[in-house]
């Protein structure tokens, strides 16, 4: 018998089934993320990605199966002050700045007035917008909006985080940043959940990978198992796994 210790997952979704519209869009999803690991989610558009993130996070409510977050399948609200989520459309009010937006956002959690200051300035930093934190929302580019996005979502330095298509937008140094910032999550034991499209970003930074297509797993595997580009291995699957063997365009 193995002497290995058997972690929790951080992370943990059986046989999840949703219905939109009266149409099934979910099919029996099983995923298992480890503690302090940095997960890709990948799949073509209208996948599934982000409607298998909103069921977990119970923005949507599963019609069939069970979704675990840090042991909690109840998503307790002390559950939810250990979680960070940036939506891939984050809304943001255009006359606020970016400073006062984390400060708002940083308002929702036990964090005390000094230590948020302090949290707001770091974060700042970390994303790269130290020199612009006073400009209004409104004024920010798309890749400006994309990194104070990410700076809410880790205001309350979350156990696990949800990040739906970080990279978004962003110029080579952001999403060098972003990637950084990611293995400094990893690095402090944060786990990451994150839906993408850019592969590249997946081999580099995960530790394992699903590829959903039309609602279905079709891959779930460790990167350091792939003997192939990740590129190939998606288009196989997806290839693989279409009706009639069409092409996916």
């Amino acid at each position: 018998m193995s002497t290995l210790e058997i972690k929790t997952p951080a992370v943990l979704i059986e046989n999840l089934d949703k219905y939109l519209d009266g149409k099934q869009v979910l099919f029996g999803i099983n995923l298992s993320i480890g503690t302090g690991s940095v997960f890709g989610f990948l799949g073509p558009n209208g996948a599934g990605k982000t409607t298998t993130m909103k069921a977990i996070l119970g923005l949507i409510l599963p019609d069939a199966g069970t979704v675990s977050i840090l042991g909690d399948s109840t998503l307790s609200n002390e559950t939810k002050e250990k979680i960070g989520f940036m939506p891939e459309n984050t809304y943001l009010y255009k006359y606020l700045t970016g400073r006062e937006f984390l400060r708002f956002n940083g308002k929702f959690f036990q964090i005390s007035d000094i230590d948020l200051e302090a949290k707001i300035e770091e974060i700042l930093h970390k994303v790269g917008l130290d020199t612009v934190g006073d400009k209004l929302l409104g004024k920010y580019s798309k890749g400006m909006l994309q990194r104070i996005g990410l700076g809410q979502a880790i205001i309350n330095n979350p156990s696990v985080v949800f990040l739906d298509e970080p990279m978004s937008g962003l110029d080579p140094i952001g999403r060098k940043m972003v990637k950084d910032l990611i293995l400094e999550l990893k690095k402090n034991g944060t786990t990451v959940f994150f839906n993408t499209h850019i592969l590249s970003d997946v081999e580099s930074i995960c530790d394992s990978f699903a590829i959903i297509h039309q609602g279905h797993l079709v891959a779930n595997d460790l990167v350091k198992n792939l003997d192939k580009p990740l590129e190939e291995y998606f288009i196989e699957k997806i290839h693989e796994n279409t009706e009639g063997n069409l092409e996916v365009r």
